[in-house]
């Protein structure tokens, strides 16, 4: 995928080796960074805090509770109204001094009472300092009390920003180690920390600002392995296909849909749509009879190449799926397909034999789950659009395993097999065969519906079909396929979305990209 300015995303331990290079070779200390990340806390509690409201800062013993003091003391110096509450006094180095310095302005700072909350009430702000990057393990103690009295506060109508990270998140894998913040917003330095770019950490992190507490770039080009990122839609719309006045529809490719059987005509038919309103410039289904014209109906501008016969594809069907294939740019094979217990290997004889990109989803990857050595004998680019089940399928792991570990589990099989993955589900995950992955933060709960796995796969074919690479069509698609779905959810909600209105906001998103 070639992205122009890409969002870095790092781990915990990324994270820390890029304090300690900032530090020992090119001369920032800690407390420098520790400075500029309360002065941005402070930027933002001053943006969002509104006089007489008070922010009340709860600082934890580390460094996170260090840029909270920071942060307390730039409110304080500004004439703010605030107060910090600690979770103990023996503080340590560049915490200990920046609590110091609070207090020599006049600063007020108390104890928690784990028996008491924190005195917030509606339009307060509540500074969640406690915890920051690495904590594995669910909170205790006063930590525990601190987390608590934060839930309560925001329940009685103070909002939260949290400090990098909401406490008690582990900074990883974006799940809760125990009780954790929920935070309306969540300044981050530097770099976005993997858990906030995963969910549920990117919805327990609310709004995201990342701060330049100047770790130099030249620091973030040592680290090692590979590199994750966050799409942004700036670098989606630098990447699309540029159109001509000049232009004719031969120019923007011609997908070949293999898709549909009995009673699943309506995935074929999606797809097929979702790739011409993916600006394609042709589109032909290859199914059964009865389900070709199903397609056709559903949309006038589609074309059709009836398979004959009946029942699942299988060897027999070769022959006309190669002659189908002439003159297309691309194959998106696998929506409502019909199995049967030939049509692995007929994928695999058409993907070597073709000699075009491809597509699979759905019941195309289910078909090749126990052969997958088929994927290596492709000779054209492979993407593969599973849903956590069918990446289950596909490793021989659980689901809940798949979930545990989406980032390693699509770089994994990328590297594997040489091909994009496309991980679906709450922040699809692309991992594409130069080795880099890439997390797509557009999509909601709402999209969650029969077909819009469909719609993906042909938006995918229709931007590979234009010259894009797998990488950069994949990461285009999974983006304005969610930018549809939070566009469709505006007007229809959560509950009301159905997978044709992505089709109908995919070309909003294409008009507000136009203008």
């Amino acid at each position: 995928m070639k992205l122009s300015t890409p969002t870095r995303i790092v781990t915990t331990e990324e994270m820390r080796l890029l304090d300690q290079l900032t530090a020992a070779e090119f001369g920032l200390p800690s407390r420098l960074l520790m400075e500029n990340a309360g002065a941005a806390v402070a930027r933002e509690v001053r943006r969002r805090l509104r006089p007489p409201h008070k922010a009340v800062v709860v600082c934890g013993p580390g460094n996170n509770g260090g840029d909270g003091l920071v942060a307390a003391r730039h409110l304080a110096n500004a004439g703010g109204n605030v107060e910090v509450v600690l979770l103990t006094e023996a503080l340590k180095g560049d915490a200990l001094a920046n609590l110091e310095a609070y207090r020599k302005l006049g600063g007020a700072a108390r104890l928690l009472d784990e028996s008491q909350g924190l005195g917030t009430g509606r339009g307060d702000l509540v500074v969640d300092a406690v915890f920051g990057i690495g904590l594995s393990r669910p909170a205790e103690g006063r930590a525990l009390a601190a987390i608590e009295q934060i839930r309560v506060a925001r329940e009685l109508g103070a909002r939260v920003l949290a400090v990098d990270l909401p406490s008690g998140l582990d900074s990883d894998s974006g799940r809760p180690c125990g009780p954790c913040v929920t935070a309306d917003c969540t300044v981050t330095f530097g770099y976005i920390k993997r858990g906030l770019a995963l969910e549920p950490g990117a919805s327990l992190g609310g709004e995201l600002v990342i701060a330049d507490i100047s770790i130099p770039r030249l620091a973030g080009s040592r680290l090692q392995g590979p590199k994750v990122f966050l799409l942004r839609e700036d670098e989606i719309r630098a990447v699309l296909p540029p159109r001509e006045a000049y232009a004719h529809k031969g120019q923007f490719g011609h997908v070949l849909v293999i898709a549909g059987s009995p009673g699943k005509s309506g995935a074929a038919a999606m797809a097929c749509a979702a790739a011409l309103r993916g600006g394609c410039g042709l589109v032909t289904v290859a199914a059964r009879p009865k389900e070709t014209a199903a397609v056709q109906a559903f949309m006038p501008e589609i074309m059709a190449h009836p398979l004959p016969g009946s029942g699942p594809l299988g060897l027999s069907d070769l022959p006309a799926l190669l002659e189908a294939s002439q003159g297309k740019s691309v194959i998106a094979a696998g929506p409502g397909l019909l199995r049967g217990p030939e049509t692995g290997h007929l994928l695999g004889r058409l993907l070597f034999e073709a000699k075009l990109p491809a597509v699979l989803d759905a019941d195309a990857l289910n078909a090749l789950a126990d052969k997958l050595e088929l994927l290596t004998t492709a000779t054209g680019p492979l993407i593969l659009t599973p849903h956590p089940g069918e990446m289950a399928r596909l490793i021989g792991k659980s689901v809940r395993e798949v979930q545990e570990d989406r980032i390693g589990v699509a770089r994994r099989f990328s590297e594997q097999y040489r091909l994009t993955v496309v991980l679906k589900g709450a922040r699809t995950v692309i991992a594409d065969v130069a080795g880099a992955t890439a997390i797509n933060p557009t999509g909601n709960p709402g999209m969650a519906t029969a077909g819009s796995g469909d719609v993906l796969t042909g938006l995918c074919a229709a931007l590979a079909g234009q010259g894009m690479t797998p990488g950069s069509a994949a990461c285009a698609a999974v983006f304005v396929h969610g930018m549809a779905g939070d566009r469709a959810r505006r007007k229809r909600g959560s509950l009301g979305i159905v997978a044709t209105d992505l089709l109908e906001a995919m070309t909003e998103v294409w008009a507000k990209w136009a203008q």
